[in-house]
């Protein structure tokens, strides 16, 4: 199984139940709190609809037309600089170590570049070590802080990309 195996393409509304289900499952396996994280967001059950604003976008991953993994970006909440989040980015173990996580990311920076951010934000947690080395070989650097107000006050790694 190779990387063409899979399709990465816009959410559909048919996604949500299937990517919900993706989210949550990668979050307990990777042993993540519920509490403070994608877990317990309102926003993971209506994917679909929390992306359909201006200057947002979500991609999911099809593999034989099931939701295995996805990724979005959005304006950072409560920053005043024209920054994007990488958002909810997610795999099951079928679709790892295949190229995906590049391509995906690719995907999202070149929608953000489109729609004008100048920088890409993530968080994500120190013991997602793939996860982590996959943003730093897409060029995203470790910062001291965070910034803006994502609500995921469980996530202490903070990374930005410059991306304009």
């Amino acid at each position: 199984m190779t990387s063409a195996d899979f399709i990465i393409r816009e959410i559909q509304p048919k996604d949500n139940k299937q990517l919900s289900k993706v989210i949550r499952s990668v979050i307990l396996e990777m042993g993540a709190p519920k509490i403070g994280t994608a877990y317990e967001d309102k926003a993971t059950d209506s994917m679909f609809e929390n992306y359909q604003k201006e200057k947002v976008a979500y991609f999911v991953v099809e593999h034989n037309n099931v939701i295995v993994g996805g990724a979005g970006i959005a304006k950072l909440d409560n920053c005043e600089e024209n920054i994007c989040e990488l958002q909810k980015m997610y795999f099951l173990p079928i679709a790892r170590g295949k190229g995906i996580g590049t391509k995906l990311i690719t995907k999202c920076l070149e929608k953000a570049k489109e729609f004008g951010f100048n920088n890409c934000y993530l968080e994500t947690m120190p013991y997602m070590e793939a996860a982590r080395k996959l943003y730093a070989k897409n060029g995203f650097v470790n910062l001291e802080k965070p910034m803006g107000n994502t609500g995921h006050y469980s996530c202490n790694v903070w990374m930005l990309k410059k991306i304009n």
